[in-house]
This record gives C-alpha cells, structure tokens and sequence, in this order.
C-alpha cells in the first residue's frame, strides 16, 4: 500500500498540497517573493555559485535543488527504482537543456514558478501558463507525427551514481565554504550580497524540504509539463489534479501567510512584457515536452539513475550562464538585451529538432 499511494489520484492531489504549502513556507523564512521553489531560477543560482555567469544578484548554492536529486534518489533506491540508462540523444537533451533555461529566463521562472506566482497574485505568471500550455501543445503536435529521440539503454550503475554524487560534493562545498556575512566569495563559491541570490532559508530547513519533495515527486512522478501533455493528448486529468492543488494549496497559504498581493505591477523578480512572458515560456514548454519533462522532473528522474535527465539538468545549468553572459535573461525593468533574437532562435531550433527527430510511419 505505501509503495503504491503518490500514485493514485489522491496521492498525486496531497504532493501538489505539500509543495504548495511548503513553497510559501520557504519564502516567509528567506526564499524570495513568489519564488519559496523555482527550479530554473534555483538552477541559475547554482551556475552562479559556481562562478559560471557574472550576475551577482543570483549567486548562491541552493540546498532545495540538492535535496531533489538526492531526495529521488533515496526513495529509488528504497523501493527498487533506481535504474541506470542512458543513450537516448544525450546531445539534443543538452541543448534542450540550455533553450529550455533561455526561455525561463526570459519569463523568470520555471513551471512550478509560474504556478506560484500566480498563485502569489501575480497575475503576469498567467501569460507564462499559457504560454507553458502553448509550447507543449506543439511538441504534442510532433509527438502524433512520430516524434522520438530514441530508446535509453541501460547502463553501469556507478554512472548514474554521479549526478547525486556531485550534488553531495555541492552540500560539502557549502559547509566547507559557508557564507560569510559583507564578503561576495567564500573559498571557491560565490554568495550575493544583494538581489535574489542573498535571500534564502535557512540551508538545513531549504535541504529538509527539498529532500521531502524529492523523494514524494518521485514516488508520484509529479511533473507540471506530463500533466498538460497528458490533459491535451489523452485527457487525463490524473497528474493535472496535482498541478490544480499546489495552486490552491499555495493561494490559501500564501492568503495565510499575508503573501498574497494581486496585480501586475511591482511584483518581485517579474516583468510586465506579457508578450515576451508568453513567448518565453512557450520556448521553455516546448523544450520541456520534447526532453520528457519538467526541469523538476529532469531532476527526479536524474536521481533515479536517468542519465539523459542528467544531461538534460546540466544544459539548464549551462543555458544559465549563457543568459547572464550574453544579456538574455529578463531582469524586474524588462526582457534582456538579446532576450527576443534568443526566444525566436530557440523556437526555430526546437521546431527543427521536432521536425527532424521522427520516425517514419
């Protein structure tokens, strides 16, 4: 019974209900406004830390991304889960990878994101659903004309072992090398002074919660992108009714909580270009719905040995230094300098891998 219960309808209804109560929490202890779990901005963060772009504001070491892989990969390996493969278009997931971060970058935020801030009041994160819905209703498209980056083969254990291995030596990294307070670099990491990247929860309480969603994501296969894909090809509402309860369960808490403040404008890290939210988040979906999944997802599935999520998860980290770099992430006063050429050239490439990567009938 307790293998099987974040599968059912109810099961995947309370882990929508967790994480929607556990993303405010997040934010009323640290985490920035609308943003307690966002897994591309999280993501940017840690290429950040890294030393991998020179955005200052976005630089910090994010315990909740380590505790979903590492939170999957213990609950795999608890009940017999965990299998390494591998193979499938590891190339073609990688720059997935980087134009799926583009495109959130240029909206600010993943799909978990877009939920939240909706469900925060803002109202600008609409324009990201729909366009979220609108990008993966086109990979739905190439995905009825025979759409398939091939089959995974399976693989030796230890090499996807590594990816929950290097979030480990990420943890260690950041307690061998804590923040220490006025100094923008601690030993090898990089830490904000200001901005998103210097508001955060406690590192134990972000890593606490992260594990917990980690390890019910991958019992219940949560994944924002599935549960569109799966309402627009099948009209199954299964993983849909998780997506619908972390938006309830997160507007009551955040109503709670004193988070919720409807409108468009002044909302924190959020623009109001709507057309270039819609966009970006179109690009981002279609990118999601043609590697498989959701960037929380790609993470689940990389610590239940998936090495192309794996791959998947490092494009997003490497898209993210390639936005800050190259002036293609949105900022709260708009859309980057070359965010529109990168959105257009980003739907042009995922259009042309759609196209290209199918079987004949």
């Amino acid at each position: 019974m307790f293998r099987n219960v974040f599968a059912t309808r109810r099961g995947i209804i309370a882990v929508g209900a967790v994480i929607g109560i556990l993303a405010p929490i997040l934010q009323k202890l640290g985490n920035p406004g609308n943003m307690g779990i966002c897994v591309a901005c999280f993501e940017r963060d840690i290429a950040g830390a890294l030393g991998f772009h020179r955005a200052d504001a976005v630089q910090y070491m994010r315990p909740e991304i380590i505790g979903f892989v590492i939170g999957s990969f213990i609950a795999a390996y608890i009940f017999k889960e965990f299998h390494a493969r591998g193979g499938s278009a590891p190339f073609v997931r990688f720059i997935l990878g980087i134009f799926a971060m583009t495109g959130a970058l240029v909206f600010l935020g993943c799909p978990w994101r877009a939920v939240l801030r909706l469900a925060g009041g803002d109202f600008n994160g609409a324009f990201g659903i729909l366009g979220l819905i609108s990008g993966i209703w086109i990979g739905t498209l190439f995905f009825k004309s025979g759409y398939n980056l091939g089959r995974s083969h399976k693989s030796h254990s230890s090499a996807d072992w590594l990816l929950p291995l290097m979030m480990a030596g990420f943890l260690a990294l950041m307690l061998i090398f804590p923040q220490v307070k006025d100094q923008p670099q601690s030993g090898i990491l990089f830490y904000s002074m200001k901005g998103p990247g210097a508001m955060h929860a406690e590192i134990f309480i972000s890593l606490g919660i992260g594990l917990t969603v980690g390890f019910l994501a991958q019992r219940s296969r949560f994944c924002t992108m599935g549960a569109f894909r799966d309402l627009i090809l099948f009209r199954q509402i299964h993983l849909f009714s998780g997506v619908i309860s972390l938006l309830v369960a997160a507007c009551v808490t955040n109503l709670i909580l004193g988070q919720f403040k409807p409108g468009f404008e002044g909302q924190p890290v959020a623009h109001t270009q709507h057309i270039w939210n819609f966009a970006g988040m179109m690009l981002a979906g279609l990118a999601f719905a043609l590697a498989g999944g959701c960037p929380g997802r790609q993470l689940f599935m990389a610590g239940e040995g998936d090495g192309d999520a794996a791959v998947f998860v490092w494009g997003m980290i490497v898209g993210a230094a390639f936005a800050h770099n190259f002036g293609l992430a949105s900022s709260p006063k708009g859309i980057g300098s070359y965010g529109m050429p990168a959105v257009i050239i980003g739907l042009a490439v995922c259009v042309f891998i759609g196209f290209t990567m199918r079987e004949k009938q």
